[in-house]
């Protein structure tokens, strides 16, 4: 409006002798006035967006923070039944479904829907029965997105679902790229793959084939009611010149709302604001899409956050204590190398402290992965402080789990577990596994230094303590000779390195937490022959004064060990020391005879 008239002020002062009071007092304000509403208008339009980028990013911020913090408190039990590609998949298309909704789909729908219900009132004081014809439009177009929209949801669902597999899938091909060209398999993987993509891109295709129909249909349906407007319209004004007396009546009443004739500029607004209100809803029709990938996306998202955390009733806590030469334990906040369990006992009323020694009983324990099948019956195991207890069994005899449990990655079915007498369903999990070293078969390596590694056994630990732990493992020497020493960049779970300098560090990194109980799950797994024989040194001084669970396959590792457990079917058969059990001539005598004979 305001272009226009300086337009015509410009114009008519051709005609006219230019004058500095016709600028001041017509040209100028109008000029100044249309400068002023372009910069109020970038101004807004710029605050909108930073708004809205402040508004999403901040939103995934605190959704992407919430979702890793559940993460993080989940059991084991979660990450053995679900794919890591589908996890991870919620982190990043399922969230980005949901910055389209908030950043994109949300904000047109509150302005389109602003826009029609003002039009729609407008509509409505110039005519109520135009009014009415449109609302008959209106429901048509509400029909076709429910059925369009309607459909395209279950295949939009299915689509994420679809997406989640492919990522899993591409993942696991990745960390097995090894095995597949080992044995071939690419055109199997290859073949997988095509299955997997071909569900997709099925999924997808109705997804959006739905989608995409919806607003060409809208905009026809649209296009019909401008119409069937135009031509109502028309007859309307054709009867009111028909009927001029009846016309003329109303008119001067003032009161045409409830008669069905109008004047022809009543018919010609109402059918610019028809176009403008069903172009909004149109508008609004076409935001299903993100609306419905984003509910798709939040019902995994929240399937994720909606999960049982793992459970921790404990409330015995771990905490540094000075130990008086009578035996009497207080606690401190500074760091001794002595430490307590504190015991409160809510009862009483009082609180007992417990020197962690590492004392750890089994006691008669049962245990099954999952309900109907037990994997450990009745497995009882005495481990005093400073001894070190050796399982020796063929694979799937029970091993690992029995380590599992005592670091409470599980929880047993039937029996105890105490550690220093205490029951170990009563301590904090997070001061349980504090006070536990613990050596994988499968090491795990961070993005990050080396020293960044060996520093991730405890946080606080200086360089010196580190280097030292390295030496004690055996690591030092191989560290030393790589590029930048302790200060060289690891990546991709350490692929720079070999096997067996990868599990030196995961030793290195258990010594520098300096616990007073550790598990080597065959720790010693993969390294050779040579570095095997610099790590027991090591490992040795490592154990000293330490209770240490040991798993080993080569019973050359755990000969010196003062109690060996023989596991088969998830039942200890046979126990004692590597003297005492090569007499009695069982399993352990066939498995370590059977050894020497392979040598």
């Amino acid at each position: 409006m305001y272009i226009q008239q300086v337009i015509k002020l410009i114009t008519d002062a051709q005609d006219k002798a230019w004058t500095w009071d016709f600028a001041k007092e017509q040209l100028i304000p109008k000029m100044v006035t249309l400068v002023v509403l372009y910069v109020v208008s970038i101004l807004a339009v710029t605050l909108f967006t930073q708004l809205m980028a402040f508004i999403t990013q901040g939103f995934l911020n605190k959704m992407r923070q919430s979702m890793f913090e559940k993460m993080e408190n989940l059991p084991l039990r979660y990450f053995d039944t679900h794919k890591h590609g589908d996890i991870m998949s919620t982190y990043t298309n399922d969230i980005d479904a949901l910055r389209q909704l908030i950043s994109q789909a949300l904000p047109t729908l509150l302005r389109a829907g602003t826009v029609v219900v003002v039009v729609f009132c407008i509509m409505f004081y110039y005519s109520i029965w135009l009014t009415l014809f449109t609302v008959i439009g209106v429901i048509a177009i509400m029909f076709a997105s429910g059925k369009m929209g309607g459909g395209s949801a279950k295949y939009f669902i299915r689509q994420q679902e679809s997406v989640g597999k492919v990522e899993g899938f591409v993942q696991e091909m990745m960390n097995g790229q090894k095995v597949i060209k080992v044995f071939n398999h690419e055109a199997k993987a290859q073949s997988e793959f095509d299955q997997l993509n071909e569900e997709l891109c099925s999924d997808a295709y109705k997804a959006n084939a739905y989608a995409n129909t919806l607003a060409p249909v809208v905009m026809n349906i649209g296009n019909i009611l401008y119409v069937l407007l135009a031509v109502t319209g028309g007859l309307l004004v054709l009867a009111g010149v028909k009927n001029p007396g009846i016309y003329s009546a109303v008119m001067a009443a003032k009161d045409p709302l409830f008669t069905g004739l109008l004047d022809v500029s009543i018919v010609v607004a109402f059918l610019n604001m028809t176009k403008q209100f069903t172009g909004n809803v149109n508008q609004v029709a076409q935001q299903i899409n993100a609306v419905v990938m984003a509910l798709a996306g939040a019902e995994r998202i929240f399937s994720v956050m909606d999960a049982e955390p793992e459970p921790d009733d404990g409330y015995v806590r771990l905490v540094n204590a000075e130990v008086a030469p009578d035996g009497t334990i207080t606690e401190t906040d500074r760091h001794t190398g002595h430490w307590a369990w504190k015991h409160p006992h809510q009862a009483e009323g009082t609180v007992t402290y417990t020197e962690l020694k590492g004392d750890v009983l089994l006691d008669h324990v049962d245990f099954g992965y999952v309900p109907e099948k037990t994997v450990l019956h009745d497995v009882s195991v005495f481990a005093k402080p400073g001894q070190k207890v050796a399982f020796v069994g063929s694979t799937g005899a029970g091993k690992t789990t029995i380590t599992n449990l005592i670091n409470r990655f599980y929880d047993i079915a039937d029996g105890k577990i105490r550690y220093d007498g205490i029951n170990i369903n009563k301590i904090l999990k997070s001061d349980l596994r504090r006070s536990l070293g613990i050596v994988l078969q499968e090491t795990n390596l961070f993005t990050g230094t080396v020293m960044d590694n060996i520093r991730y056994g405890k946080l606080d630990a200086t360089d010196e303590e580190c280097i030292a732990a390295a030496k004690l493992a055996g690591a030092d020497d191989f560290i030393t000779r790589l590029p930048q020493g302790y200060n060289t960049e690891l990546s991709g779970n350490g692929a720079n390195l070999s096997q067996g300098q990868r599990q030196l560090i995961a030793i290195a990194r258990a010594a520098v937490a300096d616990p007073p109980v550790m598990i080597l799950d065959e720790a010693t797994s993969s390294i050779d022959t040579r570095t095997e024989a610099i790590v027991a040194a090591g490992m040795d001084k490592l154990m000293e004064g330490r209770t240490v669970f040991v798993i080993a396959h080569r019973l050359s590792t755990v000969r010196n060990s003062d109690v060996i457990m023989v596991l088969d079917q998830g039942r200890i058969i046979e126990r004692g020391n590597h003297d005492q059990l090569i007499a009695q001539k069982g399993q352990y005598y066939k498995l370590y005879t059977g050894a020497f004979e392979l040598d």
